[in-house]
């Protein structure tokens, strides 16, 4: 089978897309397949094939696209500065990946609401289209829309939003979410038919990351500190600056920490000032974007999840198969990963004093934080098999393409 990922995100990036990508890539690979991986590149300049290093640069398509979106045959998409944003991005993606060619693929898996919208339009007859959605873009952009953007079109922006994603939750044979949280969601907030959702959880190459966790650390631990670390985007939604104020309670309480935050964002600078301005300056570090994520995880006795919208992080997955304490905050589809009390924490999500207050107990309590931690392990070895759940994606596969097949 000739195979398309496809994200309208940019790739390669350290995000868990492009993780998730290249793993379901090595795998299908190694079962005879052929896989490509398509999606924008650094700074949305570019369409391209990832693996095959062929482009399409954006400015090669101006000449295609502006007779189509100038304002006065598409005055309704100048209203909106998010809506035309994204209508212009959607046309070069899909004048893009045409250029690229699609003819070749049996089957296209996309990753996102506006991929697989994009996809849709553009497809061949003859290609299967399934949809994996690692999270809710309407809900991540509606929050930019009303708390940043504050726009007098806001209302007409969020319509716009809402329609990206019941189209994409809709479009392909089949839409594949990770857990119960964002299938409901799409059901009764978007009117989703609940026959097109399928509930598939991640698999994750525990070989692999194995392997990782056990070469040498990239940070000196400090002596006689105990080690707290969130991985992940530095933004809003991942709830970071809460984490923040609650290590600034946990600093009254004791001083035998430090907080490794790993990651990078719009805002980084923010959290930096924050930390500084609550006085942990010696206790919170910022690390940056890195790719040694495994050994860090090693070095750490405590990891965090203080999300405030979440779906099924990768940097959860990771932290339960280095055998972790994870604490977890009750948004999105974190509560499906984490069994209460028996492989991690699951605290309220924005709750600085119950965060402090879980922190601070884990730290406390070696064996609490040990049992925790084995538990996690032996329960995410079994439940994030790779193998199992590239099976599971097969079967899924099979039936698009069936239904295809019968639909034309």
């Amino acid at each position: 089978m000739k195979i398309l990922l496809a994200t309208f995100f940019m790739v390669p990036h350290l995000g868990g897309i492009w993780n998730y990508m290249q793993q379901l890539k090595i795998r299908l690979e190694s079962l005879g397949h052929e896989v490509d991986l398509l999606g924008y590149g650094e700074g949305n300049h570019f369409v391209h094939i990832v693996n095959e290093q062929r482009q399409i640069e954006m400015n090669q398509l101006k000449s295609f696209l502006y007779p189509v979106l100038d304002q006065q045959t598409n005055a309704i998409i100048h209203k909106d500065p998010l809506i035309k944003h994204y209508e212009f991005l959607r046309y070069y993606y899909e004048l893009g990946a045409t250029y690229l060619g699609l003819e070749k693929y049996d089957l296209i898996h996309t990753q996102d609401v506006l991929s697989t919208a994009c996809m849709n339009r553009i497809r061949p007859n003859h290609s299967a289209l399934v949809a994996s959605l690692h999270g809710s873009v309407a809900h991540e952009l509606k929050q930019h829309v009303n708390n940043v953007l504050k726009t007098p079109t806001a209302k007409q922006a969020c319509a716009y939003i809402d329609k990206l994603e019941f189209d994409g939750a809709s479009s392909g044979e089949c839409t594949i979410v990770a857990n119960n949280w964002l299938k409901n969601m799409l059901i009764n907030e978007f009117l989703v038919s609940p026959e097109q959702i399928k509930v598939l959880h991640y698999g994750y190459d525990i070989e692999g990351f194995a392997k990782k966790l056990k070469e040498s650390p990239p940070v000196k631990r400090p002596v006689n500190k105990k080690i707290i670390t969130y991985t992940g985007r530095l933004t809003e939604i991942k709830g970071v600056h809460h984490l923040v104020g609650a290590l600034a309670q946990l600093k009254q309480i004791r001083n035998d920490w430090v907080c490794w935050i790993v990651g990078d964002g719009d805002k980084k600078e923010e959290l930096q000032m924050q930390s500084i301005a609550l006085g942990l300056e010696n206790n919170v570090f910022f690390l940056g974007r890195r790719d040694d994520i495994p050994a860090l995880l090693e070095s750490s006795d405590i990891f965090v999840a203080p999300s405030l919208l979440e779906n099924q992080p990768l940097s959860v997955i990771e932290a339960q198969i280095a055998g972790k304490a994870v604490i977890v905050s009750d948004s999105g589809g974190l509560p499906e990963m984490v069994n209460h009390e028996s492989t991690g924490i699951i605290s309220p999500s924005g709750d600085e004093s119950l965060l402090c207050f879980n922190l601070n107990r884990l730290l406390e309590d070696r064996q609490l934080r040990e049992t925790l931690g084995t538990n996690a392990q032996s329960w995410g070895l079994s439940y994030w098999s790779l193998d199992n759940a590239i099976q599971s994606i097969l079967n899924v596969y099979q039936n698009a393409l069936s239904k295809k097949q019968l639909s034309l």
